[in-house]
């Protein structure tokens, strides 16, 4: 939809073209004249909590003036200011594209219609009813013009769309001609045409499907699709206008309809000022979904319950409804739920209507006339021109932004938390958000019932499950090799919705655990409550929880609960686990048979339980374990002892050095280290710290 922020509903007497400010993708948007919205109520905008914004960086280009035209194109998302026909020069630039291209050509009368192929590679400029003319931008080509002609006769073309860097689209009022460019021809061959009565058309970039209001009525829709050289005719639709038109006269502008890919489906949304249903006021946005095969549904129905002057843009999914009397907006998220009526889905706006966030505008000019104040934006202004999915110009102001949606301000408008969690899942940069809600939650005043917390953990695990099936699904036909005979099947993508174990580990438990705000009972029914989640997705814990579990009980002394946890296994049996346990034994003796038994469980490789231990410095702890599986005749003393010297504990190293020598007396009738052990710096560690006469004496019997 390329419709002048505020459009009225039409009228009985409005039968005329919706004029310049309706427009197709890269026409004219000359509206410097614009009057400004008249800005009555604010409608709550001042109450706070803005949830769209423009963004940041903006495009800025010449305002639209008697000499300077702005024209929009759609698909590269550019726009062109053409000074007189473009002989005093033409600056195209665009939101990704921080360097603009600029250029002259000869002045060979008003331009209707400007856009570059994809890849600024070939220039097309419509000046006439009749023809297109072409200029290629390729190093080393020359700079000269060649056109082509619509080959229907008497046919006037409404516009044109490039499908490629080499494809074009004519849309006629009689039909579409479909065309490859050959520039180094300077040449145009026809692929293919259609002959169909057109109103006026609609092209959708992201899907490459030009849609044709056809009919008196122009209420019955047809849309093709482009693909490398191909145009297939897609099943045609009817729009239900709100009553049984009076005449015979068009009756569908173009200005209601915007063509989106939501959640990664094709709609056309059609803006219905009056509701079919005498009952209901205010104006409503359906949603026909139009499949690449099958037919065109309507599946849902957006309420605004209100009337007056609409633009649409979609945003992140989210369908974003502009009106102009109370300058606020809302937003429609399609994937919660709504009230289904058999057909459709009838959905309300999810957050109250805000304004978009104010706007500065900077002061242009040389650095020591900038520091005056920026200057405030008029938003919602009648100048204001709305592109898909997500533009908006001022070609008075001189403006191009992009719409944006701050999740941040949703967390105190949307209260009840697990439909906010089924909005964040389904947002682009929702994961710091999600994790701030948990935190949030967990601490006060915002602590929510375990209730809300085990719906929010479910339903954060449930897109983790999601995404860890597709990788396991993925990994298997890889290693089977079944790829090879699918060369679509793609990794699958991991969004910022998959929340892990050690997303919620850093960010929100270990923190919360730490702060020690919450009585230790809801902390522990927390972390269970986390657990008992993970486990009903069938996800495997990470040890560092069940760790962060024990840690909590052992803190608050709640040793028998951590025996019962234990005992029933409630926390799995780990290697990690269990060399945590060993180091509790001096407050809580009984653990190092509960780490024993856990051992034992597991049939683990002993070797790599002592090296654990050793390395978080629990000596005698590993020296135990040791003992306790009968081990300790074979282990390697310079191992222990270097550990021992390494925690600086010198009763510590005098025990453990005192071990090994009364093992070699045992084993070898001499307390002394042979040299194959390697020991030396470590005797010569002892005698200077304890001197040589506490080295042991052989005793002979």
């Amino acid at each position: 939809m390329a419709a002048a922020m505020g459009r009225d509903p039409p009228g009985p007497a409005e039968d005329e073209a919706p004029g310049a400010a309706a427009v197709g993708a890269g026409a004219a948007g000359r509206e410097g004249g614009g009057e400004e919205g008249e800005g009555r109520a604010r409608g709550g905008a001042e109450a706070g909590g803005c949830y769209l914004a423009l963004c940041a960086r903006p495009v800025h280009f010449e305002k639209a003036n008697p000499v300077n035209c702005v024209f929009f194109d759609e698909a590269n998302k550019q726009v062109f200011a053409v000074r007189s026909g473009g002989a005093t020069g033409v600056v195209v630039k665009g939101l990704e594209d921080r360097n603009p291209i600029s250029f002259r050509m000869e002045d060979k009368g008003e331009v209707k219609c400007i856009k570059f192929s994809l890849g600024n590679k070939i220039l097309a400029v419509q000046r006439t009813l009749k023809s297109v003319d072409f200029l290629n931008f390729i190093p080393d080509s020359p700079q000269l013009e060649y056109t082509q002609e619509c080959k229907t006769k008497n046919a006037n073309i409404l516009g044109f769309c490039w499908t490629s860097s080499t494809e074009i689209v004519f849309i006629t009022d009689q039909g579409i001609e479909f065309y490859q460019v050959l520039p180094e021809k300077r040449s145009l061959k026809l692929l293919k045409n259609q002959s169909i009565n057109v109103n006026w058309y609609m092209y959708c970039p992201e899907s490459s499907v030009i849609l044709l209001s056809t009919t008196v009525l122009g209420n019955v829709l047809q849309p093709f699709y482009f693909r490398s050289g191909t145009m297939a005719k897609l099943s045609k639709f009817e729009i239900e206008l709100p009553a049984a038109p009076k005449s015979s006269k068009l009756s569908l502008s173009e200005r209601d309809i915007a063509m989106a890919t939501i959640y990664g489906q094709l709609y056309v949304l059609y803006l219905r000022h009056h509701s079919r249903t005498s009952n209901s006021t205010g104006a409503e946005v359906v949603l026909y979904h139009l499949p690449r095969e099958g037919s065109c549904k309507k599946t849902h129905i957006l309420k605004l319950n209100r009337t007056g002057k609409f633009a649409l843009n979609v945003v992140d999914n989210l369908v974003v409804v502009h009106h102009q009397d109370t300058e606020t907006s809302v937003i429609f998220d399609i994937k919660l739920k709504g009230e289904f009526d058999g057909s459709t889905t009838i959905h309300q706006f999810v957050l109250p209507p805000r304004s978009i966030q104010p706007y500065q505008i900077p002061v242009a000019g040389p650095a020591s006339v900038t520091s005056q104040a920026p200057v405030p934006c008029k938003l919602y202004s009648s100048s204001w021109i709305v592109f898909q999915p997500d533009i908006i110009i001022s070609a008075s102001e001189g403006y191009l932004w992009s719409l944006q949606v701050k999740l941040e301000p949703v967390v105190n408008l949307l209260l009840d938390k697990g439909k906010l969690m089924d909005f964040l899942l389904q947002r682009k940069e929702c994961k710091m958000v999600i994790l701030s809600v948990c935190s949030q939650m967990l601490s006060e005043p915002e602590r929510g019932s375990l209730s809300v917390i085990a719906t929010v953990f479910d339903k954060l695990n449930h897109e983790y499950k999601k995404y860890l099936e597709a990788e396991q699904s993925y990994t298997m036909v890889v290693e089977t090799g079944l790829s090879r005979s699918n060369p679509l099947l793609k990794r699958p993508v991991r969004t910022q919705a998959v929340i892990d174990q050690s997303d919620m580990y850093t960010h929100v438990l270990s923190v919360f655990t730490e702060k020690k705000e919450a009585p230790h009972k809801f902390t522990i029914a927390v972390l269970m409550e986390y657990i008992r989640s993970l486990n009903q997705f069938q996800i495997a814990v990470q040890h560092y929880l069940y760790e962060l579990v024990i840690k909590t009980l052992v803190q608050h002394n709640l040793f028998y609960m951590l025996h019962q946890f234990l005992q029933y296994h409630v926390l799995s049996d780990s290697k990690p686990l269990a060399c945590l346990l060993l180091s509790l034994e001096s407050i809580y003796p009984p653990a190092h048979q509960l780490s024993l038994d856990m051992l034992k469980r597991l049939s683990t490789a002993n070797d790599e339980i002592v090296e654990v231990l050793l390395s978080k410095h629990q000596v005698l702890a590993a020296l135990r374990f040791i003992r306790g599986i009968g081990g300790h005749d074979s282990i390697s003393a310079r191992k222990f002892l270097d550990a021992a010297k390494q925690a600086e504990d010198e009763m510590l190293f005098y025990t453990i050095f005192r071990f090994f020598e009364q093992r070699n007396q045992r084993l070898r009738g001499n307390p002394s280290f042979t040299p194959g052990e390697h020991c030396e710096e470590h005797v010569t560690f002892f005698k200077q710290v304890f001197g040589e006469h506490a080295l042991m004496k052989p005793t002979t019997f």
